[in-house]
């Protein structure tokens, strides 16, 4: 294929090819379906731009994810069709008016698209009758984080977007890679006295001017002191506003996204470049389970027995640290890790950032506390691309709750745990490629104490870094 796409300089390089092969995947498992009606087509709606509200201010428009996955098409309210039996595909385009062309810039013919997308037809929707398409069927499903009826589908043929192609682990690849230099970047310049929001914007500058990436894969998270500890932080409620001080932990949750591809890092450390001993202690007992984790991890392990894995860990080190006393499985029987990490130990990562497939249809949630936040249900497979995201967090209401409780509070050492009430807390994530044997590191940042603070020593933006971490094997 000679068609790319590509943002010039040093950007990537995508080639059409990657969609053809989504589309071909996507028909092999739909023939072997049994059922399935000869002539059949696929048919899927492609992202709406939209107003802000009732102005006439567009929302910057990103593509609708199934639809990208399918056709890499970057204009919005198309549709199109993928004919099961011979992989054939059909992209449907409005029909601009005259106007368009004065505002919006010049209407390019329909073979401007078959080219550009190298696809095999192109019509616009206007001159297509829906009626003659019998054996079409629109996919329509239920997020099953959100609970939100969406366009997107539920059906196996589909959710082979599980599992990356080369092609597209070489654009994931690409998304961490700049994500992972945005976050260094930002560690150059962090300092006491500047807005969390300076930070994002520093992080977003650099993933669009070095990378091409206009939009980010989720709001940015960049949380600094107690704020550290507000999971989903940087909402419109609390939008990155506070000024750092000078000893805070900063816990920076950020990925650029490249073409729609993810990206999905956080990096946790002092502001002033200089663990106190409290910090380091908290910080080394998440990066021990994290380790512990991605050492772990292989085709064939349940990943709920990863995310218990990591709560044994952390309890283990909270432990030693002097927070808590007692029996280790014990603690576990009474859920005791959920209290300092409540989410998720990771999710599956690509076009979205919270990608599709981590319940098929008749796997359940377990429904215990932290576990019954994790995204993904499913046996670990060869070509999966994972966040492990391990965190310790300080929440006060959470633990108020355990000191409230029976069964918990014995386990809890009061006196030591004030010492760390407001000091938020530790999540430390890194974007995995499942190997045959193991995994392939994708993000690449400081990790362990000792480099973060010799990095952050020497802030200069000029100098490069090559963690030791890359070359360990997990």
């Amino acid at each position: 294929y000679s068609t790319v796409y590509w943002l010039g300089k040093d950007t990537l390089r995508v080639s059409a090819a990657l969609f053809a092969e989504n589309r071909r995947r996507l028909c092999e498992g739909l023939r072997a379906k049994q059922g399935l009606q000869p002539k059949s087509l696929v048919l899927l709606q492609g992202g709406e731009q939209k107003q802000r509200y009732c102005t006439d201010t567009d929302v910057v428009f990103r593509q609708e994810s199934f639809f990208h996955w399918t056709f890499g098409v970057t204009e919005a309210d198309c549709y199109g069709a993928v004919d099961v039996d011979t992989c054939k595909a059909f992209l449907f385009i409005p029909k601009l008016p005259e106007s368009y062309a004065t505002w919006m810039g010049e209407i390019y013919p329909k073979e401007h698209f078959k080219e550009k997308y190298a696809l095999e037809e192109v019509h616009y929707t206007c001159d297509v009758s829906w009626t003659d398409t019998k054996n079409a069927t629109n996919f329509r499903g239920v997020n099953t984080d959100s609970g939100s009826v969406t366009r997107e589908a539920s059906f196996e043929g589909i959710s082979r977007r599980l599992l990356k192609t080369d092609m597209e682990l070489e654009v994931l690849r690409y998304t961490n890679r700049i994500s992972s230099e945005a976050h260094k970047e930002v560690m150059k310049h962090v300092s006491a006295g500047q807005k969390e929001y300076e930070m994002e914007s520093l992080f977003r500058h650099y993933c669009y001017s070095q990378g091409g990436m206009r939009h980010t894969s989720y709001t940015c998270i960049c949380g600094s002191g107690h704020n550290s500890s507000v999971l989903h932080y940087g909402h419109a409620g609390a939008p990155n506003d506070k000024t750092i001080q000078d000893g805070d932990m900063c816990l920076f949750d950020m990925g650029g996204e490249y073409y729609c591809y993810s990206s999905d890092i956080t990096c946790s450390f002092p502001a002033n470049g200089k663990f106190t001993p409290d910090q380091k202690a908290i910080y080394e007992a998440v990066l021990k389970s994290s380790r512990a984790v991605l050492a772990a991890i292989k085709p064939g392990v349940k990943w709920s027995d990863m995310h218990r894995l990591a709560d044994r860990v952390h309890l283990e080190e909270l432990i030693k640290v002097g927070i808590l006393r007692g029996n280790l499985d014990d603690m576990m029987k009474v859920h005791l890790g959920s209290v300092f990490m409540p989410h998720g130990l990771g999710h599956l990562l690509g076009i979205d950032v919270h990608d599709v497939g981590g319940y098929p249809e008749g796997t359940e949630r377990i429904d215990e506390p932290g576990l019954k936040s994790l995204r993904m249900g499913r046996v670990v497979q060869e070509r999966m691309v994972l966040t492990v995201e391990p965190g310790i967090y300080f929440i006060n209401h959470l633990l108020d709750k355990a000191l409230a409780s029976e069964q918990q509070s014995g386990f809890i050492n009061n006196e030591v745990l004030a010492r760390f009430r407001g000091s938020g807390g530790v999540r430390i994530e890194d974007d995995i490629a499942v190997t045959a044997d193991g995994v392939e590191l994708l993000t690449c940042v400081p990790r362990t104490v000792e480099e973060i603070e010799a990095f952050m020593a020497d802030r200069n933006p000029e100098k490069s870094f090559s963690p030791t971490v890359s070359s360990e094997k997990f």
